[in-house]
């Protein structure tokens, strides 16, 4: 276990970008914090020695990395990057004495707790319920995933999942026809297909497909045309009927009492219209449980790197 004085590096490896820094304890130094563009890298360990070498090569007692996929025997397997980090590449890239490998979704589950109030953007509201409650993370951005947080007498417990590749959830004839056009495009009509970054691109692709508009548009440019009320608004409210329905189900299996922390980039950049475009109406529609779904409060966590900070708690508790 790394002291409280000791440094400790610290990475959040997305599907786009990886975010770098050092920490304390459990603090991260946010002057330390660098962003390296996937896309320029072979894989995570010349990002790791490169940042070491510009910070000035510090000594690392720990090193823990979240990486957006499966972890599976200490071996990560990035579901959007063709990248595969294991212990023995932390330990030559960094050269620590403890490395840790978790999955993207359980650092923000260690974060929780460790997250400046405003840094916390509430959505619902819900009931009051005591310290050692479930809680759940929800992860939307390149990729769509979840993690439940549990409190136990032996510390905290966030469980690992891939429920970004489960079935999409299906309400009405019109769901039916966009898993039917996902499923054409994809193979699968899986969550995270409408659920994520791209999921957005296939929502609008979906809106427009039969209405001779010009082809395809990016996530941030859909986003960027929403105040104009046409197809991009049209495949936005789309978007936040399937994440009200998904994570209202999430609840349900979960119980996350404690409250519900959506993050990531597309919920960060989606929240400010979660309640016009009727996120409570979908995640409340559970027929007779309807009235049960108010127990769940939602915020979303504004904190770009709280992901770090969660690799951060995770080493000095370890």
């Amino acid at each position: 276990m790394p002291t409280a004085h000791a440094l400790s590096l610290v990475a959040d490896i997305g599907g786009t970008n990886t975010r770098v820094a050092l920490a304390q304890g459990k603090k991260v130094q946010q002057a330390s914090i660098r962003r390296f563009h996937n896309a320029d890298y072979p894989g995570l360990e010349p990002i790791l020695r490169q940042y070491l070498a510009e910070a000035g090569a510090p000594a690392c007692v720990g090193a823990c990395v979240a990486a957006a996929g499966p972890v599976h025997d200490g071996v990560a397997t990035m579901t959007n990057l063709d990248w595969i980090i294991d212990d023995a590449l932390l330990t030559r890239a960094t050269s620590a004495a403890t490395v840790a490998i978790l999955n993207d979704l359980q650092a923000q589950g260690h974060a929780l707790g460790h997250i400046a109030a405003d840094n916390l953007l509430p959505v619902l509201p819900g009931h009051p319920a005591p310290a050692h409650a479930a809680k759940l993370v929800v992860g939307v951005g390149t990729g769509f995933n979840a993690a439940p947080v549990h409190e136990t007498k032996w510390g905290r417990l966030v469980a690992a999942s891939e429920c970004g590749h489960v079935n999409m959830p299906i309400r009405h004839d019109a769901d039916l026809a966009l898993a039917h056009f996902v499923e054409a495009e994809h193979g699968f009509a899986g969550a995270e297909e409408v659920m994520s970054g791209r999921g957005l691109e296939a929502l609008y692709a979906f809106v427009t497909a039969d209405s001779g508009l010009p082809g395809a548009r990016t996530a941030a440019e859909i986003m960027g045309a929403i105040a104009e009320d046409g197809p991009e608004t049209a495949a936005a409210r789309l978007f936040v009927r399937m994440l009200g329905m998904q994570v209202g189900n999430l609840a349900l299996i979960h119980l996350p009492f404690g409250g519900i922390y959506l993050c990531g980039g597309v919920s960060r950049a989606i929240a400010p219209h979660l309640t016009a475009m009727g996120f409570a109406e979908a995640f409340h529609d559970k027929g007779r449980f309807a009235g049960f779904m108010q127990n769940f409060p939602v915020s979303v966590i504004t904190d770009d790197y709280a992901a770090l900070t969660g690799c951060a708690v995770f080493l000095a508790q370890a």
